[in-house]
């Protein structure tokens, strides 16, 4: 019988093992900078049982395989101990429930880099014998997130469809890291399920770019409660990729808006969840062309995006599919402002007659999408 350990054992070995020597008085780390000093010892010798399997097999360090071995030093049934020993550690250290989704990202924000760096290090870069050496260390890694994730499920944003689910990619990852574990194939692509990108993206490890999400008042809520907290420190719009700066703990962090899985996580954990009026979309392109045209602009209120001062007017965007007389009413401009109206799908239509009519007594501009793009050109013509 041969002496080779299968492939799907040594990886759950190494999963198992936490990253370091399964000995709990030595615990001795064995991935370096420079590859790994793992070594697998037989808890009953192989020359009496031919037993390779997962349940006879122990990641040690060289030290302490030779203390077992060699000095007998541990008893087999010490070392069979361990293994009971080092999956009440991953529970102790990683089964933790937490509190918030802040909490649990300071725990696996790292670990997910480090996976990265190795994955784009040693297999983008097709370094086999690299990839190989640190398999291991990312099989180490997913068994302390996978224990971190699966007890602190809750605190992911949900949803009834799934595509708009961050607990859905989260149990899309589980699977992904299971499926890893048992198996390894040469074409790492041909796998079943694929990492699921967005992971990065939840954690803040790297955005990833996807269309907008349309609800800004939920971004002004957002807004707000970081303002109360003390934690906003200014936001971008109309570019292609607007963004807002706030405090992570003690550093600045920046969110672009259109990192949608890390905004949805965000949304859901400052509770902001305000029916939405204004597409963002929308509203960020027409911020967009005043940009274009180099005129400058301000909020009044950054919990407030859909109204600006430019050039001394107020400018508020609305999005009704027709704006009426009782709508205009209940929104009470004040005279000489400018209201547009970004639902363009219904043209000229997109405002009645009877706002119309009383837009002029009330002293107030109403204008659709394209009605302010002639605008900012004889605002621009004005200079």
């Amino acid at each position: 019988m041969s002496r080779e350990i299968s492939e799907e054992v040594q990886r759950k070995l190494y999963a198992e093992s936490m990253g370091r020597c399964m000995n709990p008085a030595c615990q001795n780390e064995l991935f370096r900078c420079t590859g790994d000093i793992i070594e697998k010892a037989h808890i009953v010798p192989y020359n009496k049982t031919a037993d390779n399997s997962f349940e006879n097999l122990v990641v040690l360090c060289p030290n302490c395989h030779t203390d077992f071995d060699k000095n007998s030093a541990f008893t087999p049934e010490e070392v069979l101990s361990w293994k009971h020993v080092r999956q009440q550690e991953l529970i102790s250290f990683f089964g933790k429930k937490y509190g918030s989704f802040y909490e649990l990202k300071q725990e696996v924000e790292p670990l997910l880099l480090e996976n990265k760096t190795i994955y784009e290090g040693y297999y983008l870069t097709d370094n086999k014998n690299l990839w190989d050496k640190f398999t291991p260390k990312i099989l180490s890694n997913n068994r302390k997130l996978k224990t971190l994730l699966q007890n602190n499920l809750s605190l992911f944003q949900k949803h009834s469809e799934k595509q708009y689910s961050n607990l859905e990619l989260v149990n899309n990852f589980m699977q992904h890291m299971d499926e890893f574990e048992q198996t390894r194939q040469d074409e790492e692509k041909t796998r079943g399920i694929l990492f699921p990108t967005e992971i990065n993206s939840i954690f803040g490890v790297e955005p990833v770019r996807e269309p907008f999400l349309p609800r800004t008042e939920s971004i002004e809520d957002l807004i707000t409660k970081l303002e109360m907290q003390g934690k906003f420190n200014g936001i971008t719009l109309g570019t292609e990729e607007p963004y807002i700066i706030f405090k992570d703990n003690t550093k600045s962090d920046k969110i672009f808006l259109n990192d949608v899985p890390r905004l949805r996580q965000l949304l859901y954990d400052y509770k902001c969840t305000k029916a939405f009026k204004v597409r963002f979309e929308g509203l960020n392109y027409i911020l967009k062309s005043i940009r274009n045209q180099g005129i400058e602009y301000k909020f009044l209120k950054y919990n407030n995006l859909r109204e600006i001062v430019m050039r001394g007017k107020k400018i508020i965007f609305i999005y009704e599919y027709c704006l009426s007389k009782a709508e205009l009413t209940r929104l009470s401009p004040e005279r000489n402002s400018v209201i547009v109206n970004l639902h363009n799908w219904n043209g000229e239509g997109c405002i009645s007659a009877e706002a119309r009519s009383y837009s002029r007594n009330v002293g107030v501009e109403l204008l659709t999408t394209g009605d302010f793009h002639a605008y900012l050109n004889k605002i621009k013509s004005r200079k």
